[in-house]
């Protein structure tokens, strides 16, 4: 087993260390190609931070282990709401604007029901991978569209990726993107093998593996980003980033593997965890809302009913495992 686990944590650090240098390229050659900062701040920051679940998710299907695939998308949607946020709302509470509620929220929503329809029915085909990808490109030109009316809105977040932007050559860029590309598709592969060895040498499911260890490793970058902010002092990203990611994961991250080939769906990953997703998004929206009058935020108490629902399904997990019910 040791080989296995030893194939997890460098396929996790190198999955992670290649989206950043990968996300840093196509940046620069963006710009090199006169494309607007903030076109780039809306498409890049929640393509960069889920560009490590597609990747696994893809390499997944294609090795025939798709529950690998389904619970890295779910599990990464309920990590980010439940485990980033809630650490990120103790250490400091997170003010909403009314642009997130009222605009990005909706479209989190939206999301969240389209992927659980596609996926109620426990077979994801190349008619629900077009439908899903259709849906997140209508919602990246609807938000280019708002951001171009509103542009002082997503200053901030242009600013964060300015600020985390390496000045470098077009050729320079270019073979970051390159290198990083290859390197995420070699790491995604190492981890993938890793986790399904685990699985088969603990007797455990791979959907198991996919909800916990692949789904806390790929969420490593919206953690990154959400340390980011903080330390910005920019808080209010750090629900942009996670609505952005858990947007792609939704509609990307499940959607290209169905548009690569048809497969079917693990029950318990739509009996017993694509509710948890629901609920939890629900939840985070509920927090964000209330109080209705006053200034909307994730206080270190929402933060920690966050975290403890994200603990309690953990511990949920846990028991499956234990009992054999997994």
């Amino acid at each position: 087993m040791l080989p296995s686990l030893a194939a997890i944590a460098l396929g996790l650090a190198a999955l992670v260390w290649s989206a950043d240098r990968f996300v840093d390229g196509a940046v620069s050659i963006a710009r090199h190609l006169g494309v607007s900062s903030m076109i780039i701040g809306i498409t890049v920051i929640g393509f960069g931070t889920s560009a490590p679940e597609i990747l696994i998710s893809v390499v997944a299907v294609l090795e025939q282990t798709p529950d690998i695939a389904i619970g890295n998308a779910l599990g990464s949607n309920i990590a980010n709401i439940g485990l980033i946020l809630g650490i990120t709302a103790l250490v400091m509470p997170l003010p909403i604007g009314k642009e997130v509620l009222n605009q990005e929220f909706p479209l989190l929503l939206l999301a969240t029901a389209v992927m659980s329809w596609c996926l109620y029915d426990g077979v994801l085909d190349t008619l629900d991978g077009t439908l899903l990808l259709t849906l997140l490109a209508l919602i990246l030109w609807y938000l280019v569209k708002a951001h171009q009316r509103n542009p002082a809105a997503s200053a901030s977040e242009i600013e964060l990726v300015d600020d985390n932007q390496e000045d470098m050559s077009f050729l320079v860029a270019g073979g970051w993107v390159f290198i990083g590309l290859i390197l995420l598709v070699g790491s995604s592969k190492l981890l993938v093998w890793g986790a399904t060895e685990v699985a088969y040498e603990l007797g455990i499911s791979e959907l198991i593996i996919g909800l916990t260890i692949v789904a806390l490793g790929t969420s490593l970058p919206e953690l990154a980003a959400s340390i980011a902010s903080i330390k910005k002092n920019e808080p209010d990203l750090a629900i942009g980033n996670i609505i952005g990611s858990n947007l792609f994961n939704s509609l990307a991250v499940i959607g290209i593997p169905a548009t690569i080939t048809n497969f079917n769906i693990s029950e318990l990953a739509v009996t017993r965890d694509l509710p948890v997703v629901i609920a939890i998004t629900l939840l985070f929206y509920c927090l964000s809302r209330f109080p209705a009058s006053g200034v909307q935020s994730l206080s270190r108490l929402k933060g920690l009913w966050l975290l403890s629902a994200f603990v309690i399904y953990q511990l949920y997990l846990y028991y499956g495992v234990m009992t054999g019910n997994d």
